[in-house]
């Protein structure tokens, strides 16, 4: 087995009896790509090669989109890798930081070589961790977690009717509240300064850094066509939002908040149901809740919906005796971290969460 040392250089991977070149994606392959992963078996929207733009622009991180290549040079396999290094969490190579899915796509034996080539370039470089975050098992032989479980609901396209039928009478209940109360749910990209109003404040009040407003700006330019981005008004304020993708026929809620302050209006719930709505309504037949950690609150409000757990198979790679998981701002040495962030005014946690969150994948 022999790579090349050079940062853009193409390796070979040697497996199943066949050579495999390993290159990057080029400025001119994006469609080339884009159309592998659309017929490739477990993709999702983050696979997809626009992220890396959004990553490079926003947060200024390397990005290494592998590609596996037949012996006739079709792509027969792809990665999208990020590296995200910093002295104080550490260094980490990760498919995909910041989202809930992502690790290699393609068969078996490309699978084995894009995992490989990252592992190498893992060892070599010193890397803390090396995680795939797949939502379905690899041909894999690596240490593999399931901290994290998915949350998926199957709906009834274009009946949203039998839908609400479905939920119990209690949660019934608590959709129709915000709509008694005068709640509004409006869609649009144009909604993404209110989606980050109330975010942002909810992410604060979390004790957590907040990614920046520039994130949520660009992809809502790069994937205009994918985002769905609903914000809960309260005369005139927002008060609670979500910001999500629809692929294939499947939509996933990455983002979703509301204001405390607002909480004896349920606008949780009846921002949940707007996007159940028109999922049915467009012909959308899963809905993903998005990650959770298992039994904790946001796992159980997920679960009430009639959704069904999903296991994650994020495999890891640590160096020596680390922890195989990325960095928590409130754990271990950095658990006083969420009690004084609490205390920030909002415009300081704006200010200085984005140059945090940015290394913590």
């Amino acid at each position: 087995m022999v790579v090349e040392s050079k940062p853009f250089a193409v390796g070979r991977v040697w497996g199943a009896g066949v050579t495999l070149p390993i290159g990057l994606l080029t400025m001119d392959g994006a469609a080339e790509w884009d159309a592998f992963v659309r017929r490739s078996t477990g993709w999702t929207h983050f696979h997809l090669s626009g992220w890396r733009d959004v990553i490079q622009e926003v947060h200024g991180h390397e990005c290494l989109y592998l590609e596996a290549r037949d012996s006739a040079g079709a792509l027969e396999g792809v990665l999208p890798l990020v590296r995200v290094r910093s002295l104080i969490f550490g260094h980490y190579l990760v498919s995909m930081p910041f989202l809930n899915h992502g690790g290699p796509l393609g068969s078996d034996s490309a699978v084995r070589a894009l995992a490989s080539e990252a592992s190498q370039r893992a060892e070599r470089d010193g890397v803390n961790l090396l995680e795939f975050r797949s939502r379905r098992p690899l041909p894999l032989d690596l240490p593999v977690s399931h901290r994290k479980v998915g949350v998926v609901l199957d709906i009834p396209v274009g009946d949203p009717t039998a839908l609400f039928k479905r939920l119990d009478g209690k949660l019934r209940s608590q959709v129709r509240k915000p709509q008694k109360e005068g709640v509004e749910v409006r869609f649009g990209l144009d909604q993404v300064d209110a989606f980050f109003a109330v975010f942002s404040r909810h992410m604060r009040d979390l004790g957590t850094p907040t990614q920046p407003h520039a994130f949520f700006a660009s992809i809502a330019r790069r994937f205009s066509a994918d985002v769905w981005i609903g914000v809960a008004y309260y005369c005139g304020t927002p008060i609670a939002a979500g910001y999500g993708f629809r692929w294939d026929s499947e939509f996933e809620i990455t983002w979703a908040s509301a204001l405390r302050s607002h909480a004896r209006l349920a606008p949780n719930m009846g921002l949940y149901w707007a996007f159940l709505e028109r999922c049915a309504n467009e012909g959308v037949r899963t809905f993903n809740f998005g990650r959770s950690t298992p039994g904790a609150g946001t796992h159980k409000f997920k679960l009430q919906w009639g959704g069904r757990d999903e296991t994650l198979w994020w495999y890891g790679v640590s160096k020596g005796d680390e922890p195989a998981a990325t960095p928590s701002p409130g754990a271990g040495a950095f658990s006083w971290g969420p009690a004084i962030w609490q205390r920030l005014p909002l415009a300081a946690a704006n200010l200085i969460g984005p140059q945090v969150v940015r290394f913590i994948p």
